[in-house]
């Protein structure tokens, strides 16, 4: 194993896939780069991931959710984010937006491919997929091949 004098420092993000009955997702747009993504932060250091999901969810966009399984770990490779994605029930709340998100909306899966960058919409087809949960690593923008 090979000891470095300053090892690489890594975060742990967490995101709903907040699935409808009608297969519908929620995304929200983020305020600060325009892009559309699944809901989702930073988890806190003193924080449960099942915790952090549903406290990013309702913050960002006002839907409270159960949580139901991991479906994907994801690795920014530029940054060093590693981040945690939970399929997700709606079971309360209203659509509404905050200071992370400018808008909020329930996208077809077709829409999220169209509306995302590949690197945010394999989440959600992910949580979609029946073979969860996924590992992958990605640049920001791109998958990253295995």
């Amino acid at each position: 194993m090979r000891r470095e004098s300053n090892p690489p420092l890594h975060s742990v993000s967490v995101a709903g896939a907040v699935v409808r009955e009608d297969g519908r997702v929620l995304a929200i747009r983020r305020a600060d780069n325009g892009h559309w993504e699944p809901p989702g932060g930073v988890l806190e250091v003193a924080e449960a991931p099942e915790d952090g999901v549903r406290r990013e969810v309702r913050e960002e966009t006002g839907i409270e959710v159960e949580v139901q399984q991991l479906t994907g770990v994801y690795k920014n490779m530029a940054r060093g984010v590693v981040a945690l994605v939970f399929r997700c029930t709606p079971v309360g709340g209203s659509e509404r937006t905050s200071e992370e998100s400018v808008a909020v909306a329930w996208m077809t899966p077709e829409e999220v491919t169209a509306s995302m960058t590949e690197a945010y919409a394999v989440r959600l087809q992910d949580a979609l997929s029946d073979d969860a949960p996924h590992v992958r690593a990605h640049d920001g923008q791109r998958l990253i091949p295995a």
